[in-house]
C-alpha cells in the first residue's frame, strides 16, 4: 500500500500515519524526519539543505524532491509506504508522479484528514504547551494554516479527480478515525 496522508497541521496526520504503518507493516515517512535525518547525518543532501536553512530560506522543491525520491528508493519501502508532509504544492505533485513512475510504484490513495480551524488551533495550542514547541505560536500556527489552505488543500482536487482521494473527518476518537480510514481503503 502506497499512501499520502494529507491535511492541515494539527489534524492528526502523524498519529494516523503511525497507526497505519503498524496495520500495513510499511514505513511512515515524514518529510520533516527525512530532513532531520539528512541534516544530523551530514549527508550530501543534508549539507545542501543546511545551506538554505543557514540563510533562513526554505529548502527549494528540487532539493526536497531529491530527498523524498532518495527515501522512497530504500529497501524498506518495497511493500509500500505512507508519505506525510509531501507533496505540499502542485510542482511537488508533478515531481512525485514522475518519481513514482520511475520507481514503478504507483500511488494507491491520498488520505485527507480534515477538522474545523478552531479545533486545529486548540490542538496545536495544547501541543505547544505539552511539548514546549517554540514554533507553535498563535502567529506561526495561523500562518501555517493559511499556507496549507492556499497551497496544499487545492491538491486534494487533483487526487479526487484521479479517483485516489479518501476523505475522513479528523475529529473523534483516534482508534475510530483509524478504523474508518482502513475501512475506506478496503
Amino acid at each position: 500500500m502506497r499512501l499520502l496522508i494529507m491535511g492541515p497541521q494539527g489534524v492528526g496526520k502523524g498519529t494516523q500515519a503511525a497507526l497505519l504503518s503498524k496495520h500495513y507493516n510499511i514505513p511512515a515517512i515524514s518529510t520533516g524526519d527525512i530532513f532531520r535525518y539528512n541534516l544530523k547525518n551530514h549527508t550530501e543532501l543534508g549539507e545542501q539543505a543546511q545551506a538554505y536553512i543557514d540563510k533562513g530560506e526554505l529548502v527549494p522543491d528540487e532539493l526536497t524532491n531529491s530527498i523524498v525520491k532518495d527515501r522512497l528508493a530504500k529497501d524498506d519501502t518495497r511493500n509500500g509506504w505512507i508519505l506525510d508532509g509531501y507533496p505540499r504544492n502542485a510542482a511537488q505533485v508533478a515531481a512525485l508522479d514522475k518519481m513514482l513512475d520511475e520507481l514503478g510504484t504507483p500511488l494507491d490513495y491520498a488520505v485527507a484528514l480534515d477538522a474545523a480551524q478552531d479545533v486545529l488551533l486548540e490542538r496545536m495550542k495544547k501541543r505547544a504547551a505539552e511539548e514546549g514547541r517554540s514554533d507553535d505560536t498563535p502567529e506561526a500556527i495561523a500562518k501555517r494554516l493559511e499556507t496549507y489552505a492556499k497551497e496544499t488543500a487545492p491538491l486534494l482536487d487533483i487526487y479526487r479527480n484521479r479517483g485516489k482521494l479518501v476523505s475522513v473527518n479528523g475529529v473523534g476518537e483516534i482508534e475510530a478515525i483509524n478504523k474508518e480510514i482502513i475501512a475506506k481503503l478496503g
